[in-house]
């Protein structure tokens, strides 16, 4: 075994042994996570533990389980364009205590560009509150890494062959990613934040957006809206096609087959100029689904500047339910998301199949709800 390399005076495994009345060895198989140790030994120890003060050392304890504990968090944006928008609002494929990385790029270039983009939505910190809260209480610790280039994504594939993550928790941005399937070929574990727009064989977390477009679209036809149009997610995007497909669905149901829409791409600039577009062509409209927060909110400010009072005039419905959605004056009605316990659901995923308890690709799909504000 390894020796404690630690400040003289710290309490050791012989302090906890003696406290547990068990052998050294004893201590180290229950700090280690071995399993088959009687469990009422493993609660003397843990016990005694907690009574010396004991910290397991980090470094010897790895060349034990050959774990780290540290678990790759990578934001995924192939294909993006450094020069447009951003693509990574909460309708997206989708505090961190481990090391941020990126790749090495000019000042302006396609990282710093994208990474701004990143720290600026509030999906994405959503998705790391819920990550941490869940890692944090089992000593695991997520390592923040950004995947915008081909070269970034080698970089991401070779930190998780080189073991210096146990796995990682992938949050795509863009439709095309090959970055899921790299990793999987690679037989590297893995889980991901939506369902991947190609079939790759990834256990992945997501949402019934269908479900969450269709109660958008019910709240407003029971408001009384019968001039209703919609601004979309991007519609290279799952998500995006989703939420389309069960707004538009539930308007014919009730007798709306012609739906007038303008594409974004989930961010508030793009919401503006969707809006500027649906009223110039569609002045009459009474009612309004953004298919995320932050193109809503963007199309309120659109609504006010063209003097029309949000909700008497025309009402809007927005979708995530995000911070967006409470600092937007007046407060968003909006499909609720549950983006943190979706990503701590991610994480659950990903020890059970590290623990070995569960090797088998699955899927986890969350029910959507509607929170009523004041645009609706």
């Amino acid at each position: 075994m390894t020796e404690d390399p630690r400040p003289a005076g710290s309490p050791t495994l012989e302090d906890v042994a003696r406290a547990a009345g068990v052998s050294r060895a004893t201590v180290s198989r229950v700090v280690n996570g071995v399993r088959n140790v009687d469990p009422v030994i493993q609660e003397s120890v843990r016990k005694a533990v907690a009574a010396t003060g004991y910290t397991p050392n980090r470094a010897a304890r790895s060349l034990v389980t050959r774990r780290t504990d540290a678990i790759a968090l990578v934001v995924s944006g192939a294909g993006a364009d450094p020069t447009a928008e951003g693509e990574t609002g909460g309708g997206h494929r989708a505090g961190s205590a481990g090391a941020a990385h990126e790749p090495e790029e000019p000042d302006g270039g396609a990282g710093s560009s994208f990474t701004a983009q990143v720290f600026a939505d509030p999906f994405f910190g959503r998705v790391v509150t819920g990550v941490v809260n869940y890692l944090r209480p089992r000593g695991m610790y997520p390592v923040l890494m950004f995947a915008e280039t081909s070269r970034a994504r080698d970089e991401v594939v070779a930190y998780l062959r080189q073991g210096s993550a146990d796995g990682a928790l992938v949050v795509s941005t863009h439709a095309d990613d090959p970055l899921p399937a790299l990793i999987t070929d690679a037989g590297l574990p893995a889980v991901l934040y939506a369902r991947p727009s190609r079939p790759t064989r990834i256990s992945y977390v997501d949402l019934a957006h269908q479900d969450g477009a269709r109660l958008a679209a019910e709240h407003l036809l029971a408001r009384g809206c019968r001039r209703i149009a919609t601004i979309t997610g991007p519609l290279d995007v799952p998500a995006g096609q989703d939420r389309l497909a069960g707004f538009r669905d539930t308007m014919a149901r009730a007798g709306q087959p012609y739906l007038p829409l303008a594409e974004g791409r989930f961010t508030q600039e793009s919401g503006e100029t969707a809006m500027a577009r649906l009223l110039a062509e569609h002045p009459d409209l009474d009612g309004v689904f953004a298919a995320n927060d932050l193109m809503a909110v963007g199309a309120c400010h659109v609504l006010r500047e063209h003097g029309r009072r949000v909700p008497e005039d025309v009402a809007v419905v927005g979708f995530d339910d995000s911070s967006a959605a409470v600092a937007c004056r007046p407060p968003l009605t909006t499909v609720r998301q549950p983006v943190e316990e979706m990503a701590a659901e991610m994480a659950r995923l990903l020890l059970d199949r590290l623990a070995g308890s569960d090797r088998a690709v699955t899927s986890v799909i969350f029910e959507p709800s509607l929170v009523v504000r004041g645009s609706a």
